[in-house]
């Protein structure tokens, strides 16, 4: 595929594109596969360590060379009012391997509040495969006290997966 170093570094207006140049614009960054993934299944854990959301999603990349952009929304979080460090942290996992930390001490207020909020991410992933490949999201409470949970009330949480060409 073309990258963008093939263009030129501005257009003027009624300049004329060559075949190369089109081909580049038309090679470049495309999306070439976009796959989704929900849950609304409600997961709850009081330890640090970190367990399943549930919320999963595979993709199989047409090219070793391609990324993978993440999106993921989880919108209905909660966290107990049993210690005031209590938080979230959120990874995001490639097979069994974190990629990403995202959201660390969600939540967190220093006393012992009851709270619901959302988390999203967003990460750009180099899997180097084109083999079926699996994300998911895994959370932990920061301090081992009360319940944090996902999915809180049964409300959606969500993952896109898009391969980028390189």
């Amino acid at each position: 595929m073309a990258t963008p170093t093939n263009l030129p570094a501005s257009f003027t207006t009624g300049a004329v594109l060559t075949a190369a140049q089109m081909n580049d614009l038309r090679g470049a960054f495309r999306i070439l596969q976009v796959v989704s993934g929900s849950t609304t299944t409600e997961t709850s854990t009081s330890s640090t360590t970190h367990a399943d959301t549930t919320l999963t999603a595979t993709i199989t990349p047409q090219s070793a060379s391609s990324q993978i952009l993440v999106y993921v929304s989880h919108p209905s979080c909660f966290k107990g009012n049993g210690n005031s460090s209590n938080s979230i942290n959120f990874r995001l996992v490639r097979g069994s391997t974190n990629i990403y930390t995202f959201n660390s001490f969600l939540g967190f207020t220093g006393s012992a509040l009851e709270m619901y909020f959302s988390a999203n991410a967003v990460h750009l992933d180099s899997p180097a495969t084109t083999s079926a490949t699996t994300y998911k999201t895994t959370f932990a409470n920061e301090v081992a006290a009360s319940q944090v949970k996902v999915q809180q009330g049964s409300i959606g949480s969500r993952i896109l997966l898009m391969e980028v060409s390189a």
